[in-house]
C-alpha cells in the first residue's frame, strides 16, 4: 500500500484507488495528484491501496478487497491483512474510493445510506445517477462513514481514467479542500437508486444483457438470457451494475428508484442538499 500526503497536519480526507487490482483508473487519478502535488486548502491523504494486485493486473491476490473489511492483520489472506491496514490509514477521514465497472460508461456514485454527507457532496459530481447499496455493503469500504465510491466508467478504459481525475478534483472543491479557479459547476439533481436484490446466473457458456443500466424494465420484458435462454422480468425493475460478464455469480442487480436528490445552495460546495423523495418502482 502506497499513502501519500498533500498539504500540512492531520488527513482530512482520503482518496483511495487500486481497491482492485484490474480496475487502474484509480491509480491514474492518484497519482496525477501526487505528481502535480497542489497546493491545498485543508490536508489530503492519497492512498493506493491493493499495489500487488495492480503490479499483477489482477482484480485480487488471495480475495476480493472490498468484500473483506474490516480485515484483521492476523488474516490468512493478502487482503484480509490491507484491508486492515487500510481501515487503519482512513480512520477519521472522509473518504472518496475510486472504481471502474464492465457496466455502464458512465460515471455515478454509491454510497451505504442517503446521509448528510451523501447529500451535500454528491450533487457537485460529474455522475448521472447515486445509488444505495443498503444490504448490500458487507465486507465494503462504503459501509464505513463518510464514503462515497464512484464508479467511473468502463474497466481498463481511457475515459475512466480522465473521469477519475476529474471527479476527484470536482470532491476536493466541493469539501473545501481545492480551490476552485475556474467558474464553479452548478449542483444538478440526481435520481436516487437502491439495490433491492441480486439476479442470480445459472453456470452456462454464453450470457447476454439486453438492457440498460438505470433504465426501467418492465414487467414481460427480456433484460438477460443465459445460453439463448431468455430471462423475462416478472415485476417492473430499474438494473443497476448489470453485465454480462462483470460478476461470477450474479447479472447484477434489481432495484428502484426511490426519489431526487437536488442540491440547493447556489454556492460550489459546503452547501446542504435535499432529498425529494418519490414513489418508487420495485
Amino acid at each position: 500500500m502506497r499513502v501519500e500526503t498533500l498539504g500540512d497536519g492531520e488527513p482530512e480526507f482520503a482518496i483511495v484507488g487500486g481497491i482492485h487490482g484490474d480496475e487502474p483508473c484509480g491509480r491514474v487519478a492518484v497519482e496525477s495528484l501526487i505528481d502535480e502535488d497542489p497546493d491545498v486548502e485543508r490536508p489530503i491523504k492519497l492512498i493506493l491501496a491493493n499495489e500487488l494486485a495492480l503490479e499483477r493486473d489482477v482484480r485480487y491476490v488471495d480475495e476480493d478487497l472490498n468484500r473483506a473489511f474490516p480485515g484483521s492483520p492476523d488474516a490468512d489472506t493478502h487482503e484480509g491483512r490491507l484491508a486492515h491496514e487500510v481501515i487503519s490509514e482512513i480512520r477519521g477521514c472522509e473518504i472518496l474510493s475510486l472504481h471502474s465497472t464492465q457496466s455502464h460508461a458512465a460515471p455515478f456514485a454509491l454510497v451505504d445510506e442517503l446521509d448528510g454527507h451523501a447529500r451535500s457532496i454528491c450533487p457537485y459530481l460529474s455522475v448521472e445517477a447515486l445509488v444505495e447499496t443498503a444490504d448490500y455493503s458487507d465486507g465494503r469500504l462504503i459501509s464505513y462513514q463518510n464514503v462515497i465510491e464512484l464508479e467511473c466508467g468502463l474497466q481498463r478504459s481511457a475515459a475512466a481514467a480522465e473521469n477519475a481525475k476529474q471527479l476527484v478534483r470536482e470532491f476536493l472543491v466541493a469539501v473545501g479542500a481545492l480551490t476552485n479557479r475556474s467558474k464553479p459547476p452548478r449542483h444538478h439533481p440526481l435520481p436516487v437508486f437502491r439495490l433491492d436484490q441480486q439476479i442470480p446466473k445459472q453456470r452456462a457458456d454464453e450470457y447476454e444483457v439486453f438492457v440498460e443500466n438505470f433504465e426501467r424494465v418492465a414487467a414481460g420484458d427480456r433484460y438477460a438470457a443465459m445460453d439463448g435462454e431468455p430471462l423475462v422480468a416478472e415485476s417492473p425493475f430499474y438494473p443497476i451494475l448489470l453485465s454480462a460478464y462483470g460478476y461470477r455469480h450474479v447479472f447484477g442487480y434489481a432495484g428502484s428508484l426511490v426519489g431526487r436528490l437536488d442540491g440547493e445552495s447556489s454556492a460550489y460546495g459546503g452547501g446542504e442538499a435535499s432529498a425529494h423523495v418519490e414513489s418508487g418502482t420495485r
